[in-house]
């Protein structure tokens, strides 16, 4: 039996905005994206469950 692919929001826009440490493209920060493996399905989820209220800060027509 294989293994099963981890889960990732990485849309492959990687620029991290300076003024909130977020990635424009997926939200996550640099630790997060560095260490995404080692979250742990969990620790995985819930960065996810933060990502549309991150992503959303970041928008400008969110402002």
């Amino acid at each position: 039996m294989g293994r099963q692919a981890i889960q990732s929001p990485c849309v492959k826009v990687c620029a991290v905005d300076g003024r909130t440490g977020l990635c424009v493209g997926c939200g996550r920060t640099l630790k997060e994206i560095g260490g995404w493996v080692q979250l742990g399905e969990a620790g995985r989820q819930a960065v996810m469950d933060a990502l549309p209220d991150r992503l959303a800060r970041l928008d400008p027509r969110q402002s």
